[in-house]
């Protein structure tokens, strides 16, 4: 859904803007090719996107590409990496104070196939770096407008740094590389926003972490859900938790985790990552506390019609992280699953409180469990949550995302 500014600011819908003259020549980029996420379906739909306009796309550029299938629109697509993508998978979370060299070099490359085929527009897809990836030089000796759509401004750098100094050793090897690098990273990130023509912001939440670290205004443009796939189908619902969640130290797993203990209700936690196994070693010693046994459930990842079997049977859906937007809350309202959510983030942008799901104010098991037991489970809760899903819809996003770019490449900014 849009939310936001034709251009300066994020609260009104930008105007209808002209469709291009002609079909572009669009390059696309993101950090990385590893895993589908969030991140992944924002990119996948803007793709298809531009095939249904008939649009080209030239290629991908991104730091790493694990080489397995992401999507059949994004598999599509050749790809340009980095040097980076050398490294072995396990070291890639330490390189942090080598993306700005990684960057320069997608620029080069980008710039080398641009001058043998020119593009008309760059998209990035941004959560971490890739926004600093440099437009080449148009015609008109101004450089090919540069449209952003920003998940966050790296979180590593700027609001959550002390959940990635978490976690035991690594935590804090992560939190001294952070200390020792991240003024001059934080410098560089701020520095490269001038590389973007334009920013679109996932969410309110994202926008105003923009305007912050980057002293740029956005447009609101929420990310698409599979409303049509994700839908209730009448099951009766369990009672039991549910969340849905990358198992990394920021996603407040620990704390969904307590909460549970404390309203002595089954939890379901779908996902994988690299906090997993001090997560499950977690779930037991919690358990143990409240005299519980097999309260606490990890299925790793599973696959869309599991997860949906998932959506449609659970009492509520836990969402306890602060984040930028969050789109399983939204397929979870989507199959009728209202959600206990932390009143910050993207969660003020897509629940409703006491109507969809309930808020907690507070960091805190007790808070969290608090606003279990206030979750609506009245008979018109399930539409309610399906009515509020649909305003995520992929048609809205793609509307939206179909303006922006039109005004992009007609005004350049």
């Amino acid at each position: 859904m849009i939310d936001a500014a034709s251009q300066p600011g994020p609260s009104t819908p930008p105007t209808a803007g002209p469709a291009p003259a002609a079909p572009l020549r669009v390059a696309l980029a993101h950090d990385w090719l590893v895993a589908l996420r969030g991140g992944e379906l924002v990119l996948d739909a803007i793709a298809r996107l531009l095939t249904r306009d008939h649009h080209t796309i030239s290629r991908i550029y991104t730091m790493f590409d694990a080489a397995a299938p992401i999507t059949p629109a994004i598999d599509s697509i050749a790809r340009t990496t980095s040097p980076l993508n050398r490294t072995p998978p396990a070291l890639r979370r330490w390189l942090l104070m080598r993306y700005p060299a990684a960057m320069a070099h997608l620029g080069r490359e980008l710039a080398r196939d641009h001058a043998r085929e020119p593009v008309d527009l760059l998209i990035s897809t941004h959560s971490a770096a890739i926004k600093a990836l440099k437009p080449p030089m148009g015609p008109d000796s101004r450089p090919v407008p540069h449209l952003c759509y920003c998940h966050s401004p790296a979180r590593y750098l700027w609001s959550q740094t002390d959940a990635y100094a978490a976690g035991g050793p690594k935590g804090r090897l992560r939190s001294l590389g952070l200390r020792a690098w991240g003024p001059s990273l934080r410098r560089w990130d701020r520095a490269t926003a001038d590389h973007v023509t334009r920013f679109i912001a996932n969410s309110t939440h994202t926008a105003d972490q923009i305007r912050r670290h980057y002293d740029r205004d956005s447009t609101v443009v929420h990310p698409p859900v599979r409303t049509d796939f994700y839908t209730p189908d009448g099951t009766t619902r369990d009672g039991t938790l549910l969340l849905v969640s990358a198992l990394e130290p920021y996603k407040c797993v620990e704390l969904a985790i307590e909460a549970a203990c404390i309203a002595r209700r089954p939890l379901t936690i779908v996902g994988s990552g690299s906090h997993e196994r001090g997560l499950r070693a977690h779930a037991r010693l919690a358990q143990s506390r409240h005299g519980l046994s097999g309260h606490i459930t990890f299925t790793g990842r599973i696959d869309d019609n599991r997860l949906l079997a998932h959506y449609r049977a659970a009492g509520a859906f836990l969402f306890p992280q602060i984040e930028d937007f969050g789109i399983t809350a939204v397929e979870a309202q989507a199959a009728g699953c209202p959600v206990v959510a932390r009143r910050a983030g993207g969660a003020l942008d897509t629940v409703v409180d006491a109507e969809t799901g309930a808020f907690f104010d507070e960091p805190d098991p007790e808070a969290c469990a608090e606003a279990i037991g206030r979750c609506p489970t009245a008979p018109g809760t399930e539409k309610a949550c399906r009515s509020n899903a649909l305003r995520f819809a992929e048609d809205v996003f793609s509307e939206s995302m179909r303006r922006v770019i039109a005004q992009t490449v007609e005004t350049g900014g």
